[in-house]
């Protein structure tokens, strides 16, 4: 029996993503954003643990204010100090990691090429 979720939990735990279930628009909207971040960001590989882990934390509220507001858009009632609060967490957390996106470290041309000769 495969327990993954459909749904994006309520609380927050470290491996939210991974327990999606990878078939649904939310798991893979929630990994593209991830990969997305990580990448303005230099690369995963170029990122500490720390900012990994804010990286995640910082797509699990953005899909969370997305809800809320797809919520408020069907006419449904919020709870809008916690809204209000995810957004002030989620600007502080992206102030943390920055907010420019920075240049992955890439070969020179001729490191490049002599990589790929060898690697052929």
């Amino acid at each position: 029996m495969d327990t993954r979720q459909a749904e994006t939990p309520s609380r927050y735990s470290s491996g939210w993503i991974d327990k999606l279930d990878g078939r649904t628009r939310l798991a893979q909207a929630a990994r593209e954003r991830l990969d997305a971040l990580q990448a303005d960001l230099g690369g995963a590989d170029a990122l500490s643990y720390q900012r990994q882990s804010i990286c995640k934390r910082v797509v699990w509220l953005e899909v969370q204010i997305e809800q809320r507001e797809a919520a408020l858009a069907r006419g449904e009632e919020i709870d809008e100090a916690r809204h209000a609060n995810n957004i002030n967490t989620l600007t502080g957390l992206l102030k943390a990691i920055g907010l420019d996106r920075k240049a992955r470290d890439v070969p020179s041309l001729s490191e490049y090429l002599q990589q790929r000769g060898t690697a052929q």
